[in-house]
């Protein structure tokens, strides 16, 4: 059996479930405190951190990007990087852009302030941390619809890594109701049709006690 750690409001975690699910592979997800440390856990990735998937045969496997890089080559139907070298950069690059600087300008920060410091008993969340945070949303967004209205995906005609990425950190935000839909249609319209696909419904089914979601979250057309 497949087993993929995972903490429910991990873009990181939410992006190799969505993969693992287009790909029609079967899992169990295995909830970690990776906050704890716990030694069983710490043998499986040294570096503590979700997400961490243990494959058929004893393989664990570690990092977002490598295991999606190894199930994108072991099970390659359908290819979610794509076959051309150019798109296989264009959808690295957008990657990044999500998992680096989306991650850093706005996923962590919100997440910290309103979710970790909870779990973890870090104390008050800081206002003007989530304020800026949410101010930069709105670049993102833009940007997400600037290549929406050039492309039929993020990358091009195909769904691919880039448009799981993004989905992924945004659901998180969506989840705790911080993204600001109605200002950006052509973003939304795009996430609609990402959150419609079989392959991203059990994130849409999430619930973390004393953490409710808005209404929209789990409507398929909002």
């Amino acid at each position: 059996m497949r087993y993929l750690h995972h903490f429910w409001l991990c873009p990181f975690s939410r992006k190799i479930r969505v993969i693992l699910g287009e790909k029609k592979l079967d899992f169990e997800l295995v909830f970690e405190k990776f906050w704890e440390r716990r030694e069983g856990f710490l043998k499986l990735n040294p570096a503590g951190q979700v997400p961490v998937l243990i494959e058929e045969k004893n393989l664990t496997l570690s990092d977002s990007n490598s295991i999606a890089e190894y199930l994108d080559e072991a099970y390659p139907d359908p290819k979610l990087i794509g076959s051309e070298a150019n798109y296989k950069a264009e959808a690295r690059r957008l990657v990044a852009w999500f998992d680096n600087k989306f991650y850093d300008e706005v996923t962590f920060p919100i997440l910290e302030e309103k979710v970790f410091k909870r779990f973890m008993s870090m104390g008050q969340p800081q206002t003007e941390v989530i304020r800026a945070a949410k101010k930069n949303i709105n670049y993102h967004l833009e940007y997400i619809s600037w290549l929406i209205d050039r492309r039929n995906w993020l990358v091009g005609d195909e769904f691919s890594f880039a448009d799981i990425a993004a989905a992924s950190h945004i659901s998180c935000l969506d989840y705790l109701g911080d993204i600001p839909w109605n200002d950006y249609d052509t973003a939304k319209t795009w996430y609609v049709r990402v959150k419609s696909r079989p392959s991203f419904r059990s994130l849409l089914n999430d619930r973390i006690l004393g953490l409710n979601a808005p209404s929209h979250y789990a409507n398929l057309d909002f």
